[in-house]
């Protein structure tokens, strides 16, 4: 059977390049390699607890006056209308940082972005000037990301004149850093807490651009953060639902292995078991990296290799914690569905040192930089007992020793290596939680070679390819591809995390149906 369209991959990318086609008439047809859909947005279960695996909180779902935010709207019109979303606490992101006495400074950021300005000011009343500065380069930064990704998305042609008129302004727009913004703070505490929460993109100051930094942000700052109801799969299901409602079908156990070419152009898929799916084009969420290998020997090959220059971004080690009590004893301890974001008093602000918040020596040392997230308690459908999920960024080469083992058949050295740091993990968590040391039911360790596994993600990789400078002015990663028939979706196309993958998948359905860009409409 021949297809409108096919989309690999089902996580938030390709299902909403799949709603938005479905939404106009297409068949299509997803295929997903793993055993269920969702790709990040999955969940799994143990011993009665619930445990969500990459949706930790949303931007765009909703608004301060409590209405629903753009990225709400639009997956609603696409799926099946059902989705809701819950806002976090107003103050939803609360920075730690941790100093060598056991002391440490703390800062909540929430909505609206002037208040975080001015309650920082009133914590750093030394600094209130050179805060007042950066908050400028900030807003003008963010303001430039709106080009910066729109060219990824625009006719080629378009894209073209914009970068040969524009270019050495994107090129500044892109190169600076949010360690050289922060250059003109004094304070060392004040660098941190402006510098903090980088694992919403992957990339420490010295790596990371102004404008990413910005984007990410300030689109939490704009309406707040949400959590969808019911819990993250309900992202996927909705979808999924609009999916087939059109007459389209989702595969899952369906790893495609190579995309087929006729006289140049993709024309189709051909999977693990041997099968072969046809259609009109071809959308990959599967990731840039994934997509070259699957090419036809001697297809783009400067397509090919442009990619291939692109590193992925950090990998990750996440301990799966299961709590005793309800969620009102939860809050009563002080835990109010805010996330935590902690670090090592001396790793965070504008150290020159790329891998200074990766844990690279997990079996000796704690982790720099850590991310809890209790998205449980945002939900009031929540079935299950509470849960907490621990992130740590990490250097994959720690684990690339085990890189060509099986799951499921990982060696002995693995396992007692994996074991090991899932007690000092665990012990680490305790310390800065101690009100929580005693109701820990049930705990579980996920390393790089987990993601790798289950999301094919090249080096276990957080958010694809590295969000670099380099990434945001590089022509190649547009959602229409050199190769006829093939275009990109999903994160690797524009910007990162459930947004912005989401955006890429919808860019890649506009670029094959424009009336699609009228939802986009305030």
């Amino acid at each position: 059977m021949n297809w409108d369209t096919i989309v690999i991959g089902s996580g938030i990318g390709g299902l909403t390049a799949a709603a938005a086609l479905a939404h106009c008439g297409q068949r299509v047809l997803v295929l997903e390699q793993h055993d269920s859909l969702g790709g990040m947005m999955q969940t799994f279960e143990r011993r009665g607890y619930s445990f969500a695996t990459g949706l930790h909180y949303l931007t765009g779902v909703t608004t301060p006056e409590g209405g629903e935010g753009r990225l709400a709207r639009l997956l609603n019109v696409l799926g099946d209308g059902t989705l809701r979303f819950r806002p976090l606490p107003r103050q939803f992101d609360l920075v730690r940082l941790v100093h060598a006495d056991g002391g440490e400074t703390r800062f909540a950021y929430g909505a609206p972005e002037a208040d975080n300005w001015a309650r920082l000011k009133a914590q750093h009343p030394a600094e209130a000037g050179a805060i007042d500065a950066y908050a400028a380069r900030y807003a003008r930064a963010r303001r430039s990301s709106n080009i910066l990704m729109a060219l990824h998305g625009m006719p080629r042609p378009a894209a073209a004149l914009l970068r040969a008129l524009l270019g050495p302004w994107l090129r500044r727009r892109a190169g600076e850093t949010l360690g050289q913004a922060l250059a003109g703070i004094d304070g060392a505490d004040l660098r941190a807490l402006l510098a903090a929460r980088g694992g919403d993109y992957g990339l420490p100051p010295a790596q990371a651009p102004l404008v990413l930094h910005a984007l990410v942000m300030g689109s939490y700052a704009d309406g707040g953060a949400g959590y969808p109801v019911g819990g993250p799969a309900r992202l996927a299901d909705s979808l999924a639902a609009a999916v087939r409602a059109a007459k389209g079908a989702l595969r899952t156990g369906a790893r495609v292995t190579q995309l087929l070419a006729e006289g140049g152009r993709v024309v189709g898929v051909r999977l693990a078991e041997g099968g072969v799916e046809r259609a009109r084009h071809v959308v990959s969420a599967m990731g840039a990296l994934n997509t070259v290998q699957a090419l036809p020997a001697g297809l783009a090959p400067d397509w090919r290799d442009a990619l291939r220059r692109h590193l992925p971004s950090h990998a990750y080690i996440t301990l799966y914690l299961g709590l005793e009590g309800s969620a009102e004893a939860l809050r009563a301890l002080g835990l109010d569905g805010a996330n935590h974001w902690i670090y090592d008093g001396q790793a965070l602000g504008c150290a020159p040192d790329p891998e200074a918040l990766l844990w690279q020596c997990p079996t000796d040392t704690d982790a720099p930089a850590l991310y809890v997230s209790f998205g449980g308690l945002n939900d009031p459908e929540q079935a299950h007992a509470p849960t907490a999920e621990v992130i740590a960024l990490c250097d994959w080469r720690f684990f690339a020793t085990w890189r060509d083992s099986s799951l499921g058949q990982r060696p002995p050295d693995y396992e007692a290596t994996k074991a090991w740091i899932e007690d000092r993990l665990l012990s680490q968590f305790k310390r800065l939680f101690p009100a929580l040391k005693n109701r820990i039911a049930y705990h579980e360790l996920s390393t790089p070679l987990t993601q790798a596994a289950y999301a094919l993600a090249p080096e276990g990789a957080m958010y694809g390819l590295a969000c670099t400078p380099a990434r945001l002015l590089d022509p190649a990663l547009h959602v229409r591809t050199p190769v006829p028939g093939l275009l990109l979706a999903g994160q690797d196309v524009a910007s990162l995390g459930i947004e912005g993958a989401a955006m890429g998948g919808f860019m890649a359905a506009a670029t094959l149906k424009p009336a699609l860009w009228k939802l986009m409409k305030p």
